[in-house]
């Protein structure tokens, strides 16, 4: 039965709000125990494992896969271009600046010891042949095969984006570290500028902040990062907060679908109350160059738009042979193997994670798959490679079954909402659970360590609010001084200062 929390003592709340996290941290350290089975791997050679992708899928499958067989009972591959997993519930707050980047990523080589991480992109497979071809990153180098035995395929999912003119050219994606450190570079950097310039159309344009997409990312992306601006207007003078403006797009009728009307609707108060002009059943229709138009028939001017409408499974699946469904997925069973049209397995191969379509055994929908969530990666992984070890060693694999206890979301600092085994909370208080479930989710105990440190100093010390907006071209000032040429002369015409806002003080 479902709580209304204004109706309950403060006490009762807290009591439950715990009791949820702790369930949350519970399920998940009971998931992450694995019981060892030494029993030999069947005969036949050391088995040959190729882990396509290093996120969620492949982190936990190879450490699954490791923690329970000898490293001379497998040979374990990981392949991806970057080497390191990020976990993408930390991206709002690391573009905050709440948490330190480096913190929200996970070294892949670090946490592997005993596989082998190769850093370059799978750029086709024949599994048929049991073979792969490997892009390396270096341009000048050339592709090379590799074989293997047992094939898991764990490439998550890229930006869904959509055919709008200038949306490739201008926009920003927030799926990679980088980006959500790149727009919190943006955001404060733009800031600055504003701060230091006399032309009123040019500052509103400059602090005009689009966010398009109304799930978990574009929500907590947007309340995370106007969090972070308006506490940033008391570093200058010249800006105060309600000069900011933040757009949420958004072509449904509600926010946050998977809270819940109820929540969703609470969470639309609460970043309205805020300022944020948030527009439902509305689409981008262009962003050319910064000029914005959407489909109610507004205009207007911004230097920044984030996209973060959906995702979709990698596009890297269409150069394999193994079975697609009609969103591009691989189809699987709930073993996690992979299985053609009629069902039927291919052998030696697995995939799970946004990638797969992997049926979801606790809807109550036929043909339902499980959703693109970071809840089912981590255990899906688990799951695959227990699996794998258990086909290695003669046995069936087992079903991969997960019924979905909780969901989080934070709307800013102090601010978040939370579903609970049907509780709702809301508040500080689903803030709170928010972290607490995040960060016990977070592999490896140092880089939980690492963010509790970041957390418990921001108690002592104000939020860090320097741009480091030269990190998108950091050789930009050495070329500027190796350049050749004559200084030039200085102007002696005085320029009109337009009318608006003057730059003082804190800039």
């Amino acid at each position: 039965m479902a709580v209304n929390p204004r109706s309950v003592a403060l006490p009762s709340v807290v009591a439950a709000a715990l009791a949820g996290a702790g369930a949350l941290a519970v399920r998940a350290r009971r998931d992450a125990q694995d019981d060892r089975d030494d029993r030999p791997v069947q005969p036949g050679g050391t088995p040959r494992i190729l882990i396509v992708g290093g996120g969620y899928i492949g982190l936990y499958t190879a450490f699954s896969l490791r923690k329970q067989l000898g490293r001379d009972a497998a040979e374990i591959a990981v392949v991806d271009p970057r080497p390191y997993m990020t976990y993408h519930p930390f991206l709002p707050e690391a573009a905050a600046g709440s948490i330190e980047p480096r913190h929200v990523v996970t070294s892949l080589r670090r946490e592997l010891r005993g596989a082998t991480v190769l850093t370059g992109n799978v750029t086709e497979v024949r599994h048929a042949e049991r073979k792969a071809v490997i892009t390396p990153l270096v341009e000048d180098e050339e592709p090379y095969e590799v074989t293997y035995d047992h094939l898991v395929i764990g490439v998550g999912s890229v930006p869904r984006t959509l055919p709008i003119p200038g949306l490739a050219e201008f926009a920003n994606g927030f799926k990679q570290i980088e980006e959500a450190t790149a727009l919190r570079n943006q955001v404060l950097n733009r800031m600055a500028v504003a701060a230091s310039s006399w032309d009123p159309e040019l500052r509103r344009r400059m602090l005009t902040f689009v966010f398009v997409g109304g799930g978990f990312a574009g929500v907590e992306a947007i309340g995370e990062v106007e969090d972070m601006a308006r506490t940033a207007t008391k570093e200058f003078d010249s800006i105060e907060e309600e000069d900011l403006r933040f757009v949420l797009v958004e072509g449904t009728g509600r926010i946050l679908p998977e809270l819940g009307e109820e929540l969703g609707g609470y969470a639309i108060e609460q970043l309205r109350a805020r300022g944020v002009d948030i527009r439902l059943n509305t689409f981008l229709n262009s962003c050319v160059d910064g000029h914005i138009e959407l489909s109610s028939g507004e205009k207007f001017e911004a230097d920044t738009v984030v996209w973060t409408a959906g995702v979709k499974a990698n596009p890297m699946l269409a150069d394999t042979d193994l079975p697609l469904d009609e969103r591009g997925r691989v189809r699987t069973n709930a073993m996690l193997q992979v299985v053609d049209e009629n069902g039927d397995v291919v052998p030696n191969a697995w995939a799970a994670g946004d990638c797969a379509a992997v049926p979801d055994l606790t809807a109550a929908a036929p043909g339902a798959t499980t959703a693109p969530t970071a809840q089912h990666a981590v255990r899906q992984g688990r799951q695959l490679g227990t699996n794998l070890v258990r086909v290695l060693r003669g046995q069936a694999p087992e079903e991969y079954r997960h019924e979905n206890i909780g969901t989080v979301a934070s709307l800013g600092l102090y601010k978040g909402v939370a579903q609970i085994q049907g509780h709702k909370f809301r508040g500080p208080l689903a803030w709170f659970m928010h972290r607490t479930y995040h960060v016990l989710a977070m592999p490896s105990f140092e880089r939980k360590v690492r963010i509790l440190a970041d957390w418990t100093e921001a108690l002592f010390f104000r939020r860090e609010l320097v741009a480091l907006d030269a990190l998108q071209n950091p050789r930009a000032a050495f070329t500027a001084a190796a350049a050749s040429g004559k200084k030039p002369a200085p102007s002696h015409d005085k320029a009109s200062i337009p009318g608006g806002k003057q730059p003082s003080g804190n800039q």
